[in-house]
């Protein structure tokens, strides 16, 4: 089978990663979509159309065709994968990798693969994002060992415990970075009377966003409309502000973790005792919240070396022929053998 014609993708509720074999990560885009709604052909892909969203006249329409990880507008999906799919050569690949939350349904499952043979796939075989993540991370997600992955997402947050290529326990919460950022424009609105735009808030998350008191707290400046004079106002914020609007979420995502390690064996919750949890997705990068889980959790928690590759490259693993010393094939695997596979008619 020749080298580029298998394809791994982390179609993501904030970003769609497309990894090809031989190759590696080639395409690392926003999942965002823009559509002319008078002709209804697509505008903008990726970046493109995440630059406008917010800013379009009244017959262009910026999107996020999936949501919480799920597809919300399927013909919608389906034009985006076929993008990037063109972006990495087009044609008919042979087969496609694609990651999935793991609580989503069987009616969800097909529409995902049924976006995917739409876009030019042949076969599609379909790998949980928590798996893929572990195995991205580099976790002994093959051996007789507990190991524990939090993956933080745009849309999902996904907790699981794996040992001898399975997940043992997990929960998956529609909470992810999307839901931080929309508390954040709702606690300026509530107690700054500012109101901004999500894309507004994700940048002031990235600025001086914390989970955790940080030695210095740091700011940053936000624009938006006054709410009581109507006007354009800017206002400077600091981290503690946005730590206080993004708390409730944090607690949730804590509160998950703690659900899971009580519900694990205690066999392997010894082995995550020793050896800790790891945080994957672009939630990882929030500061502090390693520091905040550990503290709830009274374990050590460790951020991946690559926490936003982690899924598409643990998806990736899948599709390398060669096996190295750490066993990345045998996991990949066994991972696989989790998945469904599905084959165009």
């Amino acid at each position: 089978m020749r080298v580029g014609r298998e394809l791994a993708i982390d179609l993501g509720t904030a970003n769609t990663l497309v990894f090809v074999r031989g190759r590696g990560i080639v395409v690392f885009e926003p999942s965002v979509v823009a559509i002319d709604e008078l002709s209804g052909r697509v505008q903008a892909v990726g970046e493109d159309a995440r630059r406008m969203i917010g800013r379009t006249p009244a017959t262009i329409r910026a999107i996020r065709p999936l949501r919480h990880g799920v597809i919300a507008d399927f013909d919608v999906t389906a034009a985006m994968l076929r993008y990037f799919i063109g972006r990495v050569g087009g044609g008919a690949f042979s087969r496609v990798v694609l990651c999935v939350p793991s609580g989503i349904t069987k009616v969800e499952r097909t529409a995902v693969e049924e976006a995917t043979l739409a876009a030019g796939a042949r076969s599609v075989s379909l790998i949980e994002e928590p798996m893929a993540a572990a195995i991205g991370a580099g976790l002994p997600v093959a051996e007789p060992q507990g190991s524990m992955i939090v993956d933080i997402g745009g849309g999902t947050t996904e907790v699981a415990v794996l040992s001898l290529g399975g997940i043992v326990v997990w929960e998956s919460i529609r909470l992810g970075g999307y839901e931080m950022d929309e508390a954040l424009v709702r606690y300026l609105d509530g107690n700054e009377h500012i109101l901004i735009g999500p894309e507004t808030a994700e940048a002031a998350k990235i600025a001086c966003g914390s989970a955790w008191p940080l030695e210095e707290e740091i700011e940053t400046q936000v624009a938006g409309r006054d709410r009581i004079s109507g006007l354009l106002r800017r206002k400077t914020i600091d981290s503690a502000q946005i730590r206080a609007a993004l708390d409730p979420s944090i607690e949730t995502i804590a509160e998950a973790v703690a659900r899971t390690l009580e519900s694990t064996p205690p066999e392997l919750a010894s082995d995550i005792s020793d050896h800790g949890i790891v945080l994957a997705g672009g939630g990882a990068l929030l500061r502090g919240l390693d520091r905040r889980l550990a503290e709830t959790a009274g374990v050590p928690v460790h951020r991946a070396e690559a926490p936003l590759e982690c899924v598409a490259l643990g998806a990736g693993a899948s599709l390398e022929e060669t096996a190295d010393s750490s066993g990345t094939r045998r996991r990949s695997l066994l991972a696989l053998r989790r998945g469904r596979r599905r084959t165009r008619s």
